[in-house]
């Protein structure tokens, strides 16, 4: 008899066709197989539900739902949390590529080190056809066994990807829900890092693809990504773009207020803010830094051999 999996991954989607089957080909294809995948479908209009139930016939530990509406992109990465029975969460994009290894590794380091409360890897971005485009290194110090440290490494370099890293289940939990705000993951993962240091395997496991129809590509404006995120965002008089801003900067507010820190921290994570309020008034609130530096040249340059499906036809 199967028992509960020690890790469940998320996938929402939202007409995935061009890239679904690749992700799902590396996800699947891991060293570390411990796990059920469940995809959340956003009433996707294309081929997305066809190769989603090609799949679930293929692997037992893929599980399939089809919302009847476009319930938008927060809600659905909200909802798929919900369904899954994991110790450990990841969750996943439809378009993007995971090394081989990626999995493993990171339930290798959080089983190592109890205090961490989410691992990731080194990450890429590809292009549409999986070619490497730039590796970069993690330079943020969400490590830090200090809380106000990770809080304002996050603030003025939030460019991780640590929103896909894998995660404590029970911590998740506890947090507030992904909101539908501008930069709204950035203030999900400003929160986690409150609770606990993340660790960085130092391997490229994760290639973020990028490509004309990514999120946010195709919704280059505050309005149109938060639409995206939820459609009751589109109403321009209900939710015009400052309000969305402010939301944003009070999320980190909020997120300071409600922290599992001492007083001292607290004040410190405060400075931290004006700070950062400071000089996002001369550059634009939603402005930001790159959080990452180009890799070494050590780095491969090629995804071939590292993610499943890739390097096996032959030339």
């Amino acid at each position: 008899m199967r028992t509960v999996p020690r890790l469940s991954i998320g996938l929402p989607v939202y007409n995935g066709e061009e890239y679904l089957a690749e992700s799902l080909d590396a996800l699947l294809g891991q060293s570390y197989d411990d796990f059920e995948l469940i995809i959340t479908d956003n009433a996707s209009t294309d081929g997305t539900e066809a190769i989603c139930r090609r799949y679930v016939r293929a692997d037992s530990r893929v599980r399939y739902e089809r919302l009847t509406k476009n319930v938008g992109a927060a809600n659905n990465h909200n909802h798929v949390f919900s369904l899954t029975r994991g110790e450990l969460f990841k969750w996943a994009s439809h378009d993007d590529l995971y090394g081989r290894d990626l999995l493993r590794r990171c339930v290798e380091a959080l089983d190592a080190h109890p205090e961490l409360i989410l691992a990731h890897a080194w990450s890429a971005s590809v292009d549409a056809d999986g070619k490497i485009i730039e590796p970069f290194d993690y330079t943020l110090a969400t490590d830090s066994p200090s809380a106000p440290e990770r809080f304002a490494s996050l603030l003025f370099a939030p460019g991780g990807d640590d929103f896909y890293g894998v995660m404590r289940a029970d911590l998740l939990r506890r947090v507030k829900p992904h909101a539908s705000y501008h930069h709204a993951d950035r203030t999900y993962v400003a929160e986690i890092a409150m609770h606990g240091p993340f660790h960085q395997v130092p391997e490229l496991l994760y290639f973020r693809r990028d490509h004309p129809t990514r999120a946010e590509r195709a919704n280059p404006t505050v309005r149109s990504r938060c639409a995206n995120l939820d459609p009751r965002r589109g109403n321009r008089f209900l939710h015009p773009a400052p309000r969305l801003l402010a939301e944003y900067v009070w999320g980190f507010v909020d997120i300071v207020r409600r922290a599992p820190i001492t007083a001292d921290e607290q004040r410190e994570c405060y400075r931290h803010l004006r700070r950062w309020l400071t000089s996002r008034a001369r550059a634009g609130v939603g402005a930001s830094n790159a959080a990452m530096g180009v890799a070494s040249e050590s780095q491969p340059l090629s995804i071939d051999g590292i993610v499943p499906g890739h390097g096996v036809r032959s030339s």
